[in-house]
C-alpha cells in the first residue's frame, strides 16, 4: 500500500473508531433507535470509503505492477484475486 493511501486510511479508520465508540455510548445511554441506526449507517458508509480507497490503491499498484511485469501467471493471479475480492465486496 502506498504511504499516502496508508495515511489516509489510518486517519479514516481512527475517525470510524471514534464513531463506533460514540454508537456504543448511545446504546448505553438508551438513545433513540433511529439515531443509533443513522450513526451505524454513517460508519458503514465510512468503511465503504476505506474499502474503495484500498481497492483503488491495489489496482493502481499491485495489479498495474503485475501487468507491467509481463508475467502471464502473475497477471492471472492478480486479476483473479481482484475479481474474487470484488465478488465478496459486492456480494
Amino acid at each position: 500500500m502506498q504511504n499516502d493511501t496508508r495515511s489516509s486510511c489510518l486517519k479514516r479508520l481512527s475517525r470510524i473508531e471514534g464513531q463506533v465508540r460514540g454508537i456504543s455510548r448511545m446504546v448505553e445511554d438508551n438513545r433513540y433507535c433511529i439515531d443509533i441506526v443513522t450513526q451505524v449507517a454513517a460508519v458503514r458508509a465510512a468503511l465503504k470509503r476505506v474499502e474503495e480507497e484500498v481497492l483503488r490503491d491495489h489496482v493502481a499498484h499491485c495489479v498495474e505492477h503485475a501487468i507491467a511485469s509481463g508475467d502471464p501467471d502473475e497477471q492471472r493471479r492478480k486479476i483473479t484475486e481482484l475479481v474474487e475480492t470484488l465478488g465478496k465486496v459486492n456480494g
